[in-house]
């Protein structure tokens, strides 16, 4: 190892691109952000796609500016990595070029999945009650909406990859991906970390062959060399290795030093969601997974709200008219603006509590937003803090499945994401889940669980627990305010938890109607 050794995280999330250089006391040396202009583009409404080419071009001019801002950095580089957000497939030919647009994580589109199963596997379904799971992973699977929709797009597909995949490809010239970058619909067995075996019960589920699926590796491999055509494009040296991690949720927890059963990892992105790893693998929920860890011998619990802090971005378009002209003239994000008024609604926001079902979710697949107790005394900051809250109500829900499966209580909650750069969000989180709450010396989360993760891959640290404990550090915590706690307990217990469970039927019935001609 070289003496002020540094590791080249490569950190493509929902909203941008990050290139960053991290040294061993998890210092961030330097980064480089590009911004998604736009993040996606929609042909119809739901819709939400990519270049999968555009990511790749961003990455460039960010490696290009990194390579010129932190040059005296770039000869103890000792590996890389790539991190991406989930789920989001590229459809590619035999030349290996994308054939159509990456069809994203975001996207609400769904196949009608008439592709038959066998007897025996409907049979096996419903007999364990999974059979509504299984029709929403089928309809939610890009290859069947692909096989319906778009026939010569599938007749051309030679290889159907996770972005990550082809982005991976791009650096190095392998097609090959960690094992724990594959969240989402694809035919792996998330437990052995493998792809199932052609016709298997779960494997069929998604429709892809496996003569489509890349090679894969497990966390710590090595998947290639960055290409001596990248290296000279963009003014790196030649010979860095590229190390097999993981999606950005799972770089993210190791980032914020949680990979422990007894520390839970929120994120507040985009997607929202909830994380405890544990060495055994236990299912968060009942038909949910467990995902591989970014690094070897763990699993990550995780329970996600589909479209989690997306909705915040959302109330601001929609209804906030005011907040958005304010934060333009202060210049600064609508959701700061209203983030500085969250201490004017009391806990609880007057009764007011809101499910946060913005997107289907795998556990509870026909639930639908919902709101309830609204009365003359609500005002905008009230549902804005209501959403708030409402999201960390579902996490809370999340978490207590996931003790239940792992029969073991998280005494300490760590928090990422953009939601947490906001002390009021931290102390709303804290308060509801009656726990200490704590953030880590960067908001780049999910670099920074990279980095540690390729240290300890490569040997700098004894065990992935050390360079968590050397790389990772809490900077502020927050502790629940008693009364707070009762006001949200008494909420959470009275009206949220039975929410669902009252509205059940009427969501069946809104399924129906969404389907049903008049």
């Amino acid at each position: 190892m070289k003496t002020n050794p540094c590791v080249l995280t490569l950190d493509f999330g929902t909203q941008s691109v990050r290139a960053a250089l991290i040294n061993n006391k998890g210092e961030i040396l330097t980064i480089i952000k590009s911004k998604y202009e736009p993040a996606y583009f929609s042909s119809e409404k739901g819709y939400a796609e990519q270049n999968p080419d555009y990511y790749w071009e961003l990455l460039v001019n960010c490696l290009k500016q990194l390579t010129e801002k932190g040059k005296e950095y770039l000869d103890n580089i000792v590996g890389a990595t790539i991190t991406t957000f989930r789920d989001s497939s590229v459809q590619l030919d035999k030349d290996l070029k994308p054939i159509r647009p990456c069809i994203l994580w975001l996207d609400q589109r769904m196949a009608k999945a008439k592709e038959p199963l066998p007897l025996l596997h409907r049979l096996a379904f419903k007999l364990v009650g999974m059979t509504n799971t299984i029709e929403l992973n089928r309809r939610r699977t890009i290859a069947h909406w692909l096989k319906e929709n778009e026939k010569e797009t599938w007749k051309k597909t030679y290889k159907y990859v996770n972005i990550s995949t082809y982005l991976t490809y791009k650096l190095t010239g392998n097609l090959v991906d960690s094992a724990a970058s594959f969240t989402g619909h694809y035919p792996i067995c998330f437990k052995k970390r493998k792809w199932y075996k052609e016709g298997a019960l779960k494997g069929r589920i998604f429709g892809i062959p496996n003569r489509m699926l890349a090679e894969l590796k497990q966390p710590g491999e090595v998947l290639g060399e960055i290409s001596k055509e990248v290296c000279d494009e963009v003014g790196l040296p030649l010979g860095i290795k590229v190390i097999a991690t993981g999606s950005d949720k799972a770089c993210e927890t190791i980032g914020l030093g949680a990979l422990s059963k007894d520390v839970g990892a929120i994120s507040y992105g985009t997607a929202s969601t909830i994380e405890v790893s544990n060495k055994k693998y236990h299912e968060p929920e009942k038909f949910l997974p467990a995902y591989p860890a970014a690094v070897p011998g763990w699993y990550n619990m995780d329970v996600q709200i589909y479209r989690g802090y997306w909705m915040l971005t959302w109330f601001s378009r929609e209804f906030a008219s005011e907040a958005v002209s304010e934060a333009k003239i202060q210049e600064m994000a609508v959701e700061e603006v209203l983030n500085r008024k969250l201490d004017h609604i009391p806990p609880g926001s007057d009764g007011l509590v809101l499910q946060p079902y913005w997107g289907p979710g795998l556990s509870r697949p026909l639930a639908k937003g919902a709101i309830v107790g609204f009365s003359d005394v609500h005002t905008m900051e009230h549902l804005y803090r209501a959403i708030i809250e409402g999201i960390a109500y579902a996490l809370r829900e999340g978490l207590e499945g996931i003790e239940k499966s792992q029969k073991h209580k998280v005494s300490r909650l760590m928090i990422s994401g953009g939601g947490s750069q906001s002390d009021a969000i931290c102390q709303i989180t804290s308060d509801v889940f009656g726990l200490p709450v704590s953030r880590v010396q960067t908001f780049e989360t999910t670099s920074l669980g990279a980095a540690i993760a390729v240290f300890t891959a490569l040997g700098e640290f004894a065990s992935v627990e050390e360079a968590m404990e050397k790389m990772s550090r809490i900077t502020s915590t927050f502790t629940p305010d008693e009364i707070a706690h009762k006001k949200y307990n008494y909420l959470y217990k009275k009206a949220y938890v039975k929410m669902f469970p009252q509205l059940k039927e009427i969501y069946k019935d809104l399924k129906k109607y969404d389907k049903k001609e008049f």
